[in-house]
């Protein structure tokens, strides 16, 4: 009888469900696919029911239910956080402490009780376990990994305690030897830098990361004399003063608005200036200098080869770039859901590997490529675009790859709705949309016209694997879309020394490669690699494109508008496309022209 575990992340944010069968990944959802709220951190009733109803099993099938974290720590970190800075943080402990008490000390009941709505005879409450948060997020990365030795480091907000941990894995052994503790943390000071500049915390510090090379790392050293302190090994510490998130309902106060002589961006009234980037530009690189200090004395620690990565700092791809071009490791690996949507599937892989003591298996597949969740025939597509009301085509697959790949390279957009969802951030194309990357105004078109969201934000291209080196100073396979390099040389346009003395937002317009689509100011690139064996219907589709340009890449952007989840139904898909200016849409092997759409 095989052995199923179900993880479960949930109520803080980007809640997800995980299903292992027999230590096989099966299945990996996130809730705000299905529930269209985007980072939903409600309990993933909508990904339970998907994961049972796909593998055709009930509730009382499952063998075992594991939590990520542990609901009793995380409520004494914060009781002991108000007492240490009392009597400050009154309005921050009395806003929060009656929705632990009502709820969340009691999760364990509040978990079973959403389990009984999903099946009303469930009440084997011996079933159910609970990890730890930062373990959770260390199994997420090193048991899907191909080593069978490697140190894992973890970096996010806070988890219980723990802001970052060190894992030492050794076949199927996994055993954190240090961490750092809150409030002293690199995700929460990246976090205050999202706040401070106008972004959404726990959503837009991807924004930041972006904005960053529009601007110049002129308040390095400021942040170094003043915020954090930082040790050889890499470790560090916070000045509490800055900081409002132990006390306060903010991340920053007038302190930390003094020391750089602005308040905190509206971004309902103030526009991005350059001053605004010059602070992202800063952060970024203290957080990638701290990154890289960590890894050269694991490195030195630990002699191991190997490096994983996860929690939401993990999914900084600029530092994992630098981490990577540095050499310090012979191999990385990125947990692809890094965040806490990862931690469910942790959370069972820790449990399958670490209560039940089962053997590690190298499979260098385990993720599937990240494509974990919900796909659809083409009767049902097709059954469902004409209850729609949709004009479509139907053609042969090979028909689908040579009319897109013709289309694409004659300057259309495409959403492209392929296979299974993607687990994780980013859309590796199955929740697609496609352009050339040959475009000097598709960068610009994308952000304003079809996704909706600031010009500045970059587009990731998806290469060939074969190719990846020929276009990128960048060798290896990035699946993920994790990591960032840089064009190739010969690929750059030198800019002249007009060009050179633009700054800010005036630089995007500035043809800076072959490819200028997904060419960022800083002549780099968020690589996703596409192998044949990963995705085969968008290797050929990629591969068509190369025989019509010379060109093995598209731009690849998740299939969403501003604010919205990425798409996950035909139904949100269709929506999608109709609120938007996209060229074409290809669901399966139905392609829809937005000219014979009826609005």
């Amino acid at each position: 009888m095989s052995i199923k575990i179900l993880g479960i992340s949930c109520y803080y944010h980007d809640s997800a469900a995980a299903l292992l069968v027999d230590g096989i990944l099966v299945s990996a959802v996130q809730e705000e696919r299905f529930t269209r709220i985007k980072h939903d951190h409600r309990f993933p009733l909508e990904s339970i029911k998907y994961i049972l109803n796909n593998s055709n099993i009930s509730l009382s099938d499952i063998d075992h239910i594991v939590f990520y974290e542990k609901p009793f720590l995380k409520f004494e970190r914060l009781l002991e956080t108000y007492l240490s800075f009392a009597p400050q943080g009154f309005k921050s402990f009395a806003k929060s402490m009656p929705v632990w008490i009502k709820e969340k000390l009691f999760m364990k009941k509040m978990i079973l009780n959403s389990l009984k709505e999903l099946d009303g005879d469930f009440s084997d409450d011996t079933k159910l376990f609970f990890s730890e948060h930062h373990l959770s997020h260390a199994a997420s990365a090193y048991y899907p990994s191909n080593f069978n030795e490697a140190v894992v480091l973890t970096a996010d907000g806070v988890g219980e305690w723990a802001s970052t941990t060190v894992a030492i894995a050794e076949g199927n052994n996994l055993e954190i030897k240090k961490e750092i503790q809150f409030p002293h943390s690199l995700g929460l000071l990246y976090s205050a830098f999202t706040y401070y500049t106008g972004f959404k915390v726990n959503g837009g510090e991807y924004k930041l990361m972006g904005l960053a090379p529009y601007g110049d790392p002129k308040y390095v050293n400021l942040i170094y004399e003043n915020l954090v302190d930082v040790k050889d090994d890499g470790s560090f510490n916070l000045n509490q003063e800055y900081f409002n998130y132990c006390t306060g309902l903010t991340m920053t106060n007038e302190k930390f608005n003094k020391l750089f002589g602005e308040p905190v961006r509206n971004p309902n009234k103030d526009d991005l200036k350059k001053f605004h980037m010059d602070v992202a530009s800063s952060i970024q690189k203290v957080t990638e200098e701290i990154m890289i200090k960590l890894s050269y004395s694991l490195k030195k620690e630990f002699n191991k080869k190997n490096l994983c990565l996860a929690g939401g700092v993990a999914l900084n791809c600029v530092a994992n770039g630098k981490i990577k071009e540095a050499k310090i490791f012979d191999n990385i690996f990125v947990q692809p859901a890094s965040g806490d949507a990862g931690g469910s599937l942790g959370a069972a892989l820790a449990f399958w590997h670490l209560e039940l003591k089962k053997e590690k298996i190298s499979n260098s597949n385990f993720m599937k490529g990240s494509y974990l969740g919900p796909e659809f025939d083409n009767n049902e597509i097709k059954s469902k675009l004409d209850s729609l009301g949709a004009t479509y085509e139907s053609y042969s697959e090979e028909k689908i790859i040579e009319l897109t790949a013709k289309k694409l390279s004659e300057g259309k957009s495409f959403g492209w709705f392929q296979g299974k969802m993607e687990f994780g951030p980013r859309a590796l194309g199955n929740r697609s949309i496609l352009a050339d990357p040959r475009s000097e105004v598709m960068q610009k078109n994308l952000n304003l016209k079809i996704k909706y969201r600031e010009s500045f934000r970059p587009f990731a291209p998806s290469v060939l694997s074969e190719k990846v080196s020929d276009w990128f100073q960048y060798k290896g396979d990035s699946p993920y879309m994790l990591m960032v390099a840089n064009i190739k040389k010969e690929k750059q346009i030198k800019m002249s020394d007009e060009e050179k003395n633009l700054f800010g937002i005036e630089k995007l317009n500035i043809k800076r490669s072959e490819v200028p689509a997904i060419t960022h100011v800083d002549y780099s690139a968020r690589i996703q690699t596409v192998s044949q064996e990963n995705n085969p219907l968008y290797y050929k589709l990629i591969s068509k494109f190369y025989d019509i340009t010379g060109v093995p890449i598209l731009v690849n952007t998740s299939f969403n508008i501003r604010g919205e989840p990425i798409v996950c139904s035909i139904e949100d898909t269709y929506r999608c496309f109709m609120t938007t200016e996209l060229d074409f849409l290809v669901c399966g092997n139905q392609i829809l022209d937005r000219n014979n759409q009826l609005f």
